[in-house]
């Protein structure tokens, strides 16, 4: 009676190596992601805070002083560490305004370790209106003739004026007799856009 032949050490060995080294590229690549999806919730988080800090600027009704400075704040339970630098434009009265910022336990110089920066503009200066008014031209209905004594018409001056609302009897292109307003039954839309005349007895 012979007996079955098993698995020798070495061959247990290099199995149980390949198993490890399957597992440990497998939990490289979960903790790549664990850390990617941590890195850009921060970086969304510190796109907010720089947000903030530029809304409050501008809320603030008063113009920002060019110069950098430095702050902490807190948002979404942690401590954000933030820098403003302002510099001056050609324009005068607009400044540009750069938010850095980084979580608070993250240490680096004013120029590295930054998690984000946003930029926006601030300023005071209103331009002056050169009192131009655009001639827009008559305004009609489609299938309807111009209104009595309408003119081509101005910025904030519509001219529209109300359609024809004649009453009593009048010729339409359908061939027949009615009375009443124009759009009440019996009337087409060839027949209402044929009734720039009335009809005589």
């Amino acid at each position: 009676m012979s007996r079955g032949r098993g698995f020798t050490l070495i061959e247990v060995l290099v199995a149980l190596a390949i198993v490890a080294i399957g597992m440990a590229a497998v939990l490289g690549a979960l903790t790549s992601s664990a850390n990617t999806s941590a890195y850009m919730r921060d970086k969304t988080f510190a796109q907010w805070v720089a947000l903030n800090q530029i809304a409050l600027l501008r809320l603030s009704g008063q113009m920002t002083p060019t110069g950098n400075s430095d702050g902490d704040t807190e948002f979404a339970g942690r401590k954000w560490h933030w820098r403003r630098e302002v510099t001056a434009q050609q324009v005068p009265g607009v400044v540009r305004i750069d938010v850095k910022v980084r979580p608070a336990e993250i240490k680096g110089d004013d120029d590295n370790g930054w998690f984000t920066t946003v930029s926006g503009i601030q300023g005071d200066a209103v331009g002056v209106p050169n009192g131009y008014l655009p001639d827009w031209g008559a305004q009609t209905l489609p299938g309807l003739p111009p209104a009595s004594g309408q003119t081509g018409g101005k910025l904030g001056a519509p001219t529209i004026g109300p359609g024809p609302t004649w009453l009593g009897r009048h010729r339409c292109a359908g061939r027949h007799r009615c009375a009443g307003r124009l759009g009440e039954p019996g009337h087409t839309a060839a027949a209402t856009a044929a009734t720039a005349d009335r009809a005589t007895d």
